[in-house]
């Protein structure tokens, strides 16, 4: 096992779509939680009643829900196509058969597969921790703003919350890249998903029918929402709203990671490979 699973590391590690993911993630995160906030507050005009706000949201005391804000649409996006590529890769170069002939079974490979996803998910949630809290000390100190940080308590709630949002939609590329035998499909369904239909669902749906109402406090999309706003995300952050409570969400996010992790490896035995 510890050798699949070191291979599969290895190989993420070595593939530019890795690292291209990792700067995608954290350039739109500091471009969309940092950058953009903190020149229109200084690009406004002088007494406008959201200056001193949009500095406010960008110091380090807001470090968690900056860094977490993300992962419930556009950060989630980049996991799901990391899940889809880590498994939807070997269909596509016809290498499932070369890797199953080496002597680990189906599962032993798939196990391997989910721990390298896993800890390439961790980093992804280190990076944006980390880029966030430079970025935001570098304005507390141009401001002359008080640098106060979250609690190591904190921190870590929001570490643990990030990767578990990272991981459910790391789950679903991997299910789906199993399902569909690919990558292009399995992204661009994936993508349908997670960037319009939720959200069609939330913005329009939802008002008008009481069912999709209920319905969405069972989806992934919204308790992954909810679980950013209960840690400080801004409610003005897309796919961000607090719709149920933090253990309500972590219990859905938490099922959902393991369906789609089960579903996935039940599909890879049970099935031929091509």
């Amino acid at each position: 096992m510890w050798g699949s699973t070191r291979a599969e590391i290895t190989k993420l590690v070595r593939r530019p779509a890795s690292w291209l993911l990792l700067a995608v993630a954290v350039l739109l995160s500091l471009t969309f939680t940092y950058l953009v906030p903190y020149a229109g507050a200084n690009g406004t005009a002088e007494g406008a009643p959201n200056a001193g706000r949009g500095i406010a949201e960008t110091l380090p005391d807001q470090l968690v829900g900056n860094s977490i804000g993300g992962l419930p649409v556009f950060a989630g996006a980049i996991l799901l196509i990391l899940g889809v590529l880590a498994v939807g890769g070997e269909y596509g170069w016809g290498t499932w058969k070369t890797l199953l002939t080496q002597g680990p079974s189906r599962l032993t490979v798939y196990a391997a597969k989910i721990a390298a996803v896993a800890l390439a998910s961790l980093a992804i949630v280190l990076a944006l921790f980390a880029s966030g809290a430079a970025t935001s000390a570098v304005i507390a100190a141009v401001e002359g703003a008080p640098a106060r940080w979250p609690s190591v308590v904190d921190l870590v709630a929001g570490v643990g919350a990030g990767w578990l949002m990272a991981m459910t939609w790391a789950g679903l590329g991997v299910v789906l890249a199993v399902a569909l035998r690919g990558v292009a499909l399995p992204i661009g369904l994936g993508l349908v998903w997670l960037m319009a239909v939720q959200n069609l669902l939330a913005a329009i749906a939802a008002p008008l029918l009481d069912w999709v109402a209920a319905l969405q406090e069972w989806l992934p999309g919204p308790n992954a929402g909810s679980l950013a706003a209960s840690l400080g995300t801004s409610a003005d952050t897309p796919g961000v709203a607090a719709l149920v409570g933090d253990g309500h969400a972590v219990a859905v996010l938490a099922a959902y990671l393991i369906a789609f992790v089960g579903i996935g490896g039940l599909l890879l035995r049970r099935r031929d490979i091509l």
